[in-house]
């Protein structure tokens, strides 16, 4: 084999070996991504149904329930204008409260219930995942408008 030969062989190789390593590398990113979706979207059927995604909102005051004697608990999540229930079996953070910012990681049942494998409460009281905070501040408008226009709901179709 001549040099030239020699060196454009090196040469595809070596574009062979990054093209496969950009192509793994990408392949990693992507099954390890966790989407961030409202809940007025998961109310309305709009999140991935073959993969874990993540919801934030507010824990909604006195729905949370523990099982007595067991990890198992459920509660409900809100972003002011809809409510997705979830169901968590395992130790909660600290901060887990009623009325406090949430983020639940996990996929919707069949059920229409969001199991969660992990839950994430915010760190302090001024805190809030910025997800969260848009998605309520989002909400929080179209409730208004919804109000002066006489149609409050959960209505995601709206949106």
């Amino acid at each position: 084999m001549k040099p030239r030969q020699q060196r454009m062989l090196a040469v595809g190789l070596a574009v062979l070996g990054i093209a496969i390593a950009a192509g793994l590398t990408l392949r990693a990113f992507e099954d390890n991504m966790m989407f961030f979706v409202e809940i007025s979207d998961v109310v309305a059927g709009k999140h991935p149904s073959e993969r874990n995604f993540r919801i934030g909102g507010l824990v909604v005051g006195g729905s949370v329930h523990r099982e007595e004697g067991s990890l198992d608990m459920s509660f409900e999540v809100t972003d002011t204008a809809c409510t997705v229930p979830v169901i968590y079996s395992g130790v909660l953070p600290d901060l887990f409260r009623e009325g406090q910012g949430v983020v639940a990681h996990g996929r919707m049942g069949d059920n229409g219930v969001f199991v969660a494998d992990k839950i994430l409460a915010k760190h302090d009281e001024n805190y809030m995942a910025p997800e969260v905070a848009e998605s309520l501040s989002k909400h929080q408008q179209d409730i208004q408008a919804a109000v002066a226009r006489g149609t409050e709901g959960c209505n995601p179709d709206d949106s």
